[in-house]
């Protein structure tokens, strides 16, 4: 027996296992949270099974996604990441990722978590959502962390972070996780 899931899972074993275990699954874990933001932002202008299959070297070149040592990299560790194979090159987004989470730091201090902040949109409440690329909510969200100082974090990146952290479930009707 099949199971029905979205139809963007496809077949592939890497969507299926992200879409049936983190997609759309309410995180609070600031952890978990700037590692999200990271990726999403990377995830710009390219397919998220492109970011998906290099998870790992992710996770290696930017140290577990360890907010702190991200805040605190240099010109050089930029550079270093620059030529990491296993990872996007994008000079812009390599240096956003280094911006955002000074910035992050910087949220989690003013509201004791970057959870505090995120879901305070919300008031905790997830949204129930159809499928869109970006929303009032999103839009509201990216202003915030453009005027925070945030880089790579429009309307649509945010829409795809806030279903991929669980505030936006986009689960289609006919999916077991709707």
């Amino acid at each position: 027996m099949s199971i029905n899931r979205c139809s963007w899972a496809g077949d592939d074993e890497t969507y299926i296992r992200y879409h049936d275990e983190e997609w759309g699954v309410p995180t609070h874990d600031d952890h978990e949270l700037f590692e999200m933001l990271v990726l999403e932002s990377f995830q710009a202008g390219l397919s998220w099974i492109t970011i998906l299959k290099k998870r790992e070297n992710f996770r290696k070149a930017f140290d577990d996604f360890d907010v702190e040592k991200v805040a605190s990299y240099d010109e050089n560790k930029i550079e270093e990441l620059r030529q990491n194979k296993g990872i996007i090159r994008h000079k812009g987004k390599i240096a956003s990722a280094v911006n955002n989470a000074g910035i992050f730091i910087e949220i989690q201090k003013e509201f004791g978590s970057f959870d505090n902040y995120i879901w305070g949109f919300t008031d905790g409440e997830i949204i129930k959502a159809e499928f869109l690329t970006e929303s009032e909510l999103s839009k509201r969200i990216s202003k915030d962390l453009k005027k925070r100082g945030m880089k790579f974090v429009g309307p649509t990146i945010i829409y795809s972070y806030l279903e991929s952290i669980g505030i936006i479930d986009n689960h289609q009707e006919n999916c077991f996780k709707y």
